[in-house]
């Protein structure tokens, strides 16, 4: 590895160092009316990397070839807030709306079939399920 391919390597491991920082969690508190508030996430991230050295081509001469690679990926997705007001802290939640619908639903899709169970079992003439008397 050249020194310039292993300076570029070190300076993308800098920017996740940067990314995955407490600042990402904790946003800059701001004051409204006298209440501070202070925006809170949560931050995942992950990476990888290789780094290989090939002796010979794939056309089967020998040759020399040096080659470094490295991934990273990272979410970051608000929590809620806290909010400090007359010296008392309180805890405000971020409610996702996508998962209230998602578990709406799911909760939906079981109601329909345990619903269509009781239609069918009732239609073949087998017993009505019991709590086990």
């Amino acid at each position: 590895m050249t020194e310039m391919q292993a300076s570029s390597l070190l300076d993308k491991v800098g920017a996740v160092k940067d990314v995955m920082t407490v600042s990402r969690a904790f946003g800059e508190s701001y004051q409204v009316d006298g209440i501070t508030i202070i925006p809170v996430a949560t931050v995942r991230g992950g990476g990888g990397g290789r780094s290989d050295t090939r002796k010979d081509s794939p056309s089967g001469e020998e040759g020399r070839g040096i080659g470094a690679r490295l991934g990273f990926g990272a979410t970051v997705r608000p929590v809620g807030v806290v909010v400090i007001k007359d010296g008392k802290v309180s805890w405000q939640p971020t409610i996702d709306v996508m998962w209230v619908i998602l578990g709406g639903q799911l909760l939906g899709l079981a109601a329909i079939l345990a619903v269509r169970r009781l239609i069918e079992r009732r239609v073949t003439g087998h017993p009505p399920l019991s709590s086990g008397e």
